[in-house]
């Protein structure tokens, strides 16, 4: 998952996702109509995404990847493309973040978004 686009298309292939364009060319995946979990082109051309809380601050030590601005409060992080991760574990992250946003959604709306893990 080198390009923008197979990650794009990646986040689109899980459950309920959706893109749109905001805040200029900002490519965002969202579910359940406004619930954010990746940015593509995020502040000039970089990606950013959810993390677990917990894991935060080891996934901004690393090279290449930092707090995303105005979502770092969040637990979000971002970089530069191409993504300084293999592709294994830019989508088992990818997929992770889609499921944090699914797992906060009211009980009823999760039903067809969960993934087996």
């Amino acid at each position: 998952m080198r390009s923008a686009q197979q990650i794009a298309d990646f986040c689109l292939s899980l459950p309920g996702a959706r893109e749109e364009l905001k805040w200029g060319n900002n490519r965002v995946f969202s579910i359940a109509g406004n619930k954010m979990f990746a940015i593509l082109d995020f502040m000039g051309g970089g990606l950013a995404f959810k993390v677990e809380d917990d894991l935060f601050l080891g996934f901004v030590d690393r090279p290449g990847i930092r707090p995303a601005p105005y979502l770092a409060r969040a637990h979000w992080i971002s970089m530069a493309m191409p993504a300084p991760l293999g592709d294994a574990e830019l989508q088992q992250l990818l997929r992770r973040s889609h499921q944090l946003v699914v797992r906060k959604l009211p009980k009823i709306r999760q039903i067809g978004l969960l993934l087996d893990q």
